[in-house]
């Protein structure tokens, strides 16, 4: 597990699925915000490729988000598009509505940063996000993401366009904070 100083990230387990899929992805707008396609229903005994690890894919590193105290699962978080020749990635991460606004994110980003730049070597981390969302915006630049441009219109989200925040972060740039080790599972 990958611990900062409320948030660990662990390998994801079976009866996270349930939980992850009830509160993220069943939710048409939370969804429909978060994974650039369109919402579908998935039935519960169908495989959930967001939600499950693939051996096979080596370009997608999924976690579950647990509080450090008491290790409730209170989200997921993703490395992806992991391009191992230009040591890039871009990272993303989704909160059960009961974890919001408590400051997880920040160190959910700052935890998949640790990961990026030190476990996996990275050079650059990219986040895209929805030009209204405050808080992931927030989160990156609270751990040194700088804002690199803005993609105009570049989502369809439940019947309009919206725009979209390309930030970016450096190894070289990166700040690692205290509170951020890796523990045995």
């Amino acid at each position: 597990m990958l611990k900062g100083g409320k948030v660990g990230l662990r390998a994801r387990y079976e009866e996270d699925i349930p939980i992850l899929r009830t509160e993220l992805y069943d939710d048409v707008v939370n969804s429909s915000r978060s994974e650039g396609q369109p919402w579908r229903p998935i039935p519960p005994s169908a495989r959930d490729s967001r939600l499950t690890a693939d051996d096979d894919d080596r370009s997608r590193v999924p976690f579950s988000v647990v509080e450090l105290d008491g290790g409730t699962l209170i989200g997921t978080a993703t490395l992806w598009g992991i391009d191992t020749h230009n040591r890039y990635a871009h990272l993303g991460l989704g909160l059960l509505p009961s974890a919001r606004g408590k400051g997880y994110g920040t160190d959910v980003v700052a935890v998949l940063c640790y990961y990026g730049f030190v476990v996996r070597s990275l050079h650059r981390l990219q986040i895209e996000t929805l030009a209204d969302n405050a808080a992931m915006l927030g989160s990156a630049e609270r751990n040194g993401f700088v804002r690199e441009g803005v993609l105009r219109s570049s989502a369809w989200v439940m019947g309009e366009f919206l725009d979209e925040v390309l930030l970016g972060l450096l190894a070289r740039d990166w700040k690692p904070g205290p509170a951020v080790r890796p523990t045995a599972l």
